[in-house]
């Protein structure tokens, strides 16, 4: 067993911006690895289901830049997981490109594994078939449409198949994934080196957010495992890690705070203790990871359900905003009589009225506090973008020009920033698939490839 492992995480999303002072001061305290994540849901199903990157390329260029450079140089393995921000194989592949053009431009010359994790549709089919998809959260069941109908679907990857990379490839140096569990990649070179499950699995959900856990929020941070604990320590000496702002990360995006539930099993943080080691070093122990019977891998898949429009401007009129929805609702009412798909559901229309709810919606506590000025967004989305169009402009001249009672101008009680007042948004996707599914072997349903470059 290794005594201690060194973690760099340079960021919480690649290309994301890597401040290379504090970069630097990491690599020059002395690292094993560098772990980074690329890919999250946050940004919605768009990634997905139009193969988007979650930045551009020339964003991730300059932090890929420095960690190759470090990579090359100090001989320390880097790994990149949910390339491209979804995980596709097309990006998988498109990261690899970067990765190739780069190193060339500098003379690097590197041994590369890749890990994929799209999905054949027969097998979720079957798994489907002999009842071993379940929904994750309130997906729902799983309907055989949605998997014919999602334009991509992939896994999330587990700790295992980085660390059978790791086993059977003792001298690479970087590993790009698909879709990966965010902390996987950190649980998995630990747990080639002999470490605690909930060490690592705690370590991991922590880092992989980078330095978001130190105080002030930050990037770059340093991780430093060992048997029973590990210690943070953030790369920017204006920031801290403190037992507070530790612990307040590890609550972030779980709907319960003592069980965190992933692949292969669950985090078990009843029993975590967070001790400052100085002011800006805090260590972490006592996390507990409880395998399950059945090991399960999310699935995300995404649609097309149509396209979208939308039109923005302010309101200043007290008298108007003071009956807001009711004044909506005849726009609705009005758009409805004009177009029967907005009554049949094959279209929709949605406002969002901020400076008042647009955040909370019904739970907004203050909903009925009136502003002294309202943003109202009104948002189509028909099965064309030239039904969306139409709808849309119908409704917002609506907004504009309905009448209300004690209005005191016959028009101008609504400003339109932009013009034209109208902007097609595009297609718009949806997760129609985002389910549990058992698999037999944590590995067989994401293939490597390896190379070098």
């Amino acid at each position: 067993m290794t005594q201690e492992l060194r973690i760099l995480t340079p960021q919480g999303m690649l290309g994301y911006g890597v401040p290379a002072e504090h970069f630097w001061r990491g690599i020059e305290s002395g690292v094993d690895a560098m772990i980074v994540d690329s890919g999250s849901t946050d940004p919605g199903p768009y990634l997905l289901g139009l193969g988007k990157t979650i930045v551009t390329r020339e964003a991730y260029a300059r932090d890929v830049s420095l960690m190759l450079k470090a990579a090359w140089e100090r001989k320390i393995p880097l790994i990149i997981s949910s390339a491209g921000g979804a995980g596709t194989d097309a990006q998988v592949d498109f990261m690899i490109d970067l990765i190739r053009e780069l190193s060339a431009a500098s003379g690097y010359k590197f041994k590369l594994a890749a890990i994929y994790s799209s999905v054949d549709r027969a097998m979720i089919h079957a798994r489907l078939h002999e009842g071993r998809i379940t929904e994750c959260g309130p997906s729902g069941d799983l309907a055989p449409s949605a998997i014919d109908d999602a334009v991509e679907i992939v896994a999330q990857i587990g700790a295992e198949p980085f660390a059978k990379v790791l086993t059977e490839r003792p001298d690479i140096d970087i590993i790009v994934s698909g879709r990966s569990y965010d902390p996987a990649p950190h649980a998995a070179l630990c747990m080639t080196k002999g470490f605690e499950p909930g060490v690592y699995w705690h370590m991991g959900k922590i880092v992989e957010c980078g330095a978001a856990c130190a105080e002030p929020k930050g990037r770059v941070i340093k991780a430093t495992i060992r048997k029973d604990s590990f210690d943070l320590e953030p790369m920017n000496p204006a920031e801290s890690c403190t037992p507070l702002s530790v612990a307040a990360h590890t609550l972030y995006e779980k709907g319960r705070p003592d069980i965190l539930p992933g692949p292969g099993g669950a985090l078990h943080l009843a029993n975590a203790k967070y001790e400052a080691l100085d002011s800006r070093r805090t260590r972490v122990s006592g996390g507990l990871f409880v395998p399950t019977n059945k090991y399960s891998v999310k699935l995300e898949g995404a649609s097309i359900v149509g396209y979208r429009t939308i039109f923005i401007g302010g309101i200043r009129d007290p008298i108007l905003i003071g009956q807001l929805d009711s004044y909506l609702a005849n726009v609705r009412k009005r758009a409805e009589g004009i177009f029967p798909q907005l009554v049949s559901g094959e279209a929709s229309m949605m406002f969002h009225v901020y400076g008042r709810d647009a955040v909370m919606g019904e739970m907004e506590p203050l909903r009925h506090v009136v502003p002294h000025e309202v943003g109202l967004m009104g948002e189509v989305t028909a099965p064309t973008q030239e039904l969306a169009n139409d709808i849309c402009n119908s409704t917002r001249i609506a907004v504009l020009h309905s009448a209300y009672p004690g209005q005191m101008a016959t028009a101008g009680n609504f400003a339109i920033p932009l013009n034209p007042p109208e902007t097609p948004t595009g297609p718009v996707c949806k997760f129609s698939v985002y389910h549990l599914m058992e698999v037999d072997s944590p590995t067989d349903m994401f293939p490597v490839r390896y190379m070098e470059i």
